[in-house]
Order: C-alpha cells, then structure tokens, then sequence
C-alpha cells in the first residue's frame, strides 16, 4: 500500500466498503486479466460483494472488461483489467539543474515526460514555486485536451518534507520553512484535486517499488544523486517516513571529518563527497571557469567520456566516490537490512565506474555476513522522483476513494 505525505485519511475508519473496493482494484492492478470469481477467491470477498464492487469500478472506467476467457475449469469467465483511461495522475520533480513533470494514467503508462531547464539553488523559493505551476499547468492542459481528469499532483524536492508538505529545510537549495504544497496548490488557484509533496528521494523509491527493475520488492533503499544524496526507503511493502516524516537524510551523515564542506556547514557529509557538484568541481576542477554551473549535464558527460577514456584522475576520483557510497551502503545494510540498495541519476550514470569500490566497501564494512544479503545496483529508472510523485497522486484512488468526476 502507498504511503505518502499527500495520502487522504478516511474520515471514517469503519467506512468497510472503502476497504474492500481498494482491495479489489489493487487485486486487478496485480493480478489483470482476473475473473469477478478470481477476486472472491482471492480476497476472501463474497461473491455478491465484489460483483457490487467491480460495478461501481466499470462505472467510474478504473476497471474494464476485456471479454470472455475459456482456458479455465467451468464456464467462461468475463475477465477485469484496469482502465482508467480518463484519467491522470502528475508528479513533479525538483533537481539540480532542472524542473520534471512526469503524467502516467492508473496503470502506471507514462502519458508524458517533459524536462524544463531551471537552476532552482540560484533563485528564490517563490520563483521555483512559479515555475512549478506553470509547468504543472502546461501538463494539466495536455491531459485535459485529452479528455482526462486529474487525479493529483506530488512534487519532489531535494531536502527534508514534513507532512504538511512544507520543507523546513533544503541546505542545498538555501530552503528554510517553505509550505511548498500549499504554495504550489494556491499558484493552481486552489483545484479540485490533491497537491503534495515529498523527498526526491522517497518518491524515487516509491517508483522503484511500483516500476523499477526491482518492482515489488518489500525492503529497498534508493539512494538518490544529484544536488543532494538522499535514502528513500520501502520497509515491509511501505514508504518509511519516520516519526516527523523527516526520515531518510543520509546526504548529511559525516564520513570525513576533515572532508569538504557542505550545503549544511559541516564537513565530509555524504553530500560533499558524492553529490553531483562535488563530483563534477572534484573531477573537473574548470568546470566552473565561466561562472556558476547552472547545467550539470555536459560536465556528466565529460566525466563519463574520459572514464571510458581510462584518465587516471577521473578513475582515481570515482573510485573514492563509489568508497563513500559504500561506506553509506553498509550503514544502510546494518540497520534497515534491504535487499536491494539502488544509486539513483548522477550516481546511476557513473555506476560502471562506481559500483566496484562501492560493492567492496559494502561487503568490508557490514557487520552481516555477505551485507545481510543486500545487494547494491544501479536504477534503471529516470526521473525517477517525478515517476513516483504521479504514483503517489493515485494513492486516493488506490486506497479506494471513487474519482469525482
């Protein structure tokens, strides 16, 4: 079940109905092309029920019938996929060099991927937020000129989210006390569906748990790049969130001492060592010559060329690199014990390159035998953060609100 920082709560625990209709949808969502007859079985639902539940599902067009199948004992059975055809779900993301809107409808199908130039650590909180909506609304009227209806929107931002949806602090974007859900919802002129937010990072592994390579894993970490490092984590099939919903800061844990300094002040966090800035002015000490970078994508790209090149600075410097993820890796592996650790955007691209000394370090420095059988590899998703902010905008839905529409 997903749970995010934008989740509606019921407003009546007892509401069993709502119950029961998210466990059919999520039973077709898993298991389509099912019968009415498979999902009693399944569910331990009566027969009458589910059929009362699968209507109301085929009239708001989240489910839909796909016809007669007769490889199976008895009569044949009318057989339930998803539908949700008129509908959408966005998700936002907030990076280093750029702002990302992804639209997938209920079954998870990307509808759209836009990427939009930005430098939001350059500018003011406000300004982002404006750029936010007006790229939220270019995505809104794409899927409405399509005939969809919008189920929800959740941005992802690169720093701590509390439940609110108000970031209290994002060192790397010079961020303090920003209502960035309340903000974005307010430049929407307040509409009809749900705005939120949550980490990069948790949203990333959302996406990974419901799309990625290793989708259904019940225990995974993302481990995020870009202009800070953070974890996002699925424990036992859920989005750990923490007591104030401020879990999963790694990027500040301070490996060395005498490191570099960071966003935050300190010095040797994680951020300061592994982070996109302090790899691309570590590796490429003129990458900054005309000014301030404000696109980080040529200087990762240089980096990548000269290691496929074999420089001996750039291997030198991303094998340290992958040390430290390692070093976090095995921390991770120590208290949470997931099965999967996967590096998310920049440090997805050097994975060739980092995951060595990284795999090394891990099983060195983890008190288990063999990591506790965690294994560390590279995401194959890409916008990764956006992909689960849409995910998590289904989440009424999901928890088995009818759409009003």
């Amino acid at each position: 079940m997903i749970s995010i920082h934008n989740e509606p709560q019921p407003t009546d625990l007892g509401d069993v109905r709502v119950a029961n209709r998210a466990v059919v949808l999520r039973h077709i969502r898993l298991h389509a092309p099912c019968s009415r007859a498979d999902i009693a079985a399944r569910t331990g639902l009566n027969k009458a029920t589910v059929s009362s539940l699968v209507g109301e599902l085929i009239d708001k067009r989240l489910v839909r019938e796909t016809g007669l199948t007769e490889n199976r004992v008895g009569r044949p059975a009318t057989m339930l996929v998803l539908d949700g055809e008129p509908y959408a779900a966005l998700g936002l993301q907030v990076d280093a060099d750029e702002l990302v809107a992804v639209a997938i409808d209920l079954g998870g199908n990307r509808l759209l991927t836009w990427r939009r130039a930005f430098a939001a650590a350059t500018v003011s909180p406000a300004e982002t937020v404006r750029a936010l909506a007006a790229l939220s609304r270019r995505a809104i009227s794409r899927v409405t000129a399509q005939g969809r209806t919008v189920l929800g929107l959740t941005v992802g931002v690169p720093g701590l989210v509390d439940p609110a949806g108000a970031v209290p602090l994002a060192t790397a974007l010079g961020w303090q006390d920003v209502p960035v859900a309340a903000d974005l919802r307010a430049a929407l002129r307040q509409p009809s569906f749900a705005v939120g937010a949550d980490t990069v990072a948790n949203l990333a592994a959302l996406a990974e748990q419901r799309h990625g390579a290793y989708a259904g894993t019940t225990d995974l970490v993302h481990l995020t790049g870009g202009i800070s490092v953070g974890a996002g984590t699925i424990a036992g099939g859920r989005l750990l969130h923490g007591a104030r919903g401020l879990a999963g800061g790694i990027g500040h844990l301070r490996l060395d001492p005498t490191g570099p300094t960071c966003f935050c002040g300190g010095r040797g966090c994680l951020t300061a060592l592994v982070g996109l800035p302090a790899v691309v002015c570590r590796l490429l000490p003129d990458a900054d010559a005309d000014g301030p970078i404000t696109d980080y994508l040529p200087e990762l790209e240089r980096i990548v060329a000269l290691a496929r090149q074999d420089d001996p600075t750039v291997l030198s410097g991303l094998a340290a690199a992958g040390r430290h993820v390692g070093q976090a890796v095995a921390l991770l592996a120590d208290l949470l014990n997931p099965e999967v650790v996967l590096l998310g955007d920049h440090l997805a691209t050097l994975a060739p390159w980092l995951l060595p000394a990284a795999r090394a370090t891990l099983t060195e420095r983890t008190h288990a035998p063999d990591a506790g059988g965690c294994r560390l590899d590279a995401s194959t998703l890409t916008t990764a953060a956006a992909l689960g902010g849409a995910t998590a905008a289904l989440a009424t839905i999901e928890a088995g609100r009818l759409p009003a529409r």
